[in-house]
């Protein structure tokens, strides 16, 4: 049986996603081959300081933004996020990190490092981490030749993925998509070719619970409900 496909956008600037990696840790421990997740961008702090200037004006502004963002984590244990998160550091753009991480992500496909190593997921998560843990400026892209030189990965290799155009033409894949399937939220998971999809702080269970409806009753098999 083919893995079920899990087309998953998300924001490396977003908290919700920040939160949700660990359920798709779970995901891949339990379902393991069974699943294949198919990781996307969507740019929702692609002009970052501009718009939560904008829309958290009237509500405290970036002090605002500090306090939600704390009110939000203190609900989970598993993560850490600085008491000065999008006050003393407010990075400019996403789309930087985003293409940056695209790509590492061609030197999987190019086989330049090898994909058993999912050097793709742990730039990102440490992408998230730098940032939300340690406050550093993700969107220089010093800052993010300094994380990817202490994963260890090629320098000039991931530079010339850049240079060729080759890293923005995936970015652009990823602003189709965002089109296509109106994704507006951070994180997405989309399911069964569109057809099913989950927005937000969506907890294991239900993920879960979706995953497990499509392996038992696989899409092109008819059912009643």
């Amino acid at each position: 049986m083919e893995p079920i496909r899990i087309s998953y956008f998300s924001d490396v600037l977003c908290v919700w996603a920040y939160i949700a990696q660990i359920r798709l840790d779970e995901l891949k421990t339990n379902f393991q081959d069974k699943i294949a997740i198919d990781y996307h961008f969507v740019p929702v702090f692609g002009n970052a300081r501009e718009k939560l200037e904008n829309r958290w004006r009237d509500r405290g502004g970036f002090k605002g933004y500090n306090d939600h963002v704390h009110e939000v984590v203190k609900k989970f244990n598993h993560i850490t996020v600085h008491p000065d998160i999008w006050t003393d550091m407010m990075p400019s753009s996403s789309m930087s990190c985003h293409l940056f991480l695209h790509a590492v992500q061609l030197l999987e496909i190019k086989n330049i490092v090898p994909i058993s190593e999912t050097m793709f997921e742990k730039a990102t998560w440490t992408f998230r981490e730098r940032f939300f843990k340690d406050l550093a400026d993700i969107s220089d892209r010093k800052v993010q030749f300094g994380i990817a030189e202490a994963l260890g990965l090629p320098i000039a290799a991931i530079q010339a993925q850049i240079d060729s155009g080759e890293a923005y033409a995936q970015l652009s894949k990823d602003f189709d998509l965002v089109k296509e399937h109106t994704v507006s939220v951070s994180p997405t998971l989309i399911f069964n070719e569109g057809r099913q999809r989950l927005n937000g702080n969506v907890g294991y269970r239900v993920i879960e619970a979706n995953i497990r409806e499509l392996l038992n009753n696989p899409a092109d098999e008819q059912s009643w409900c």
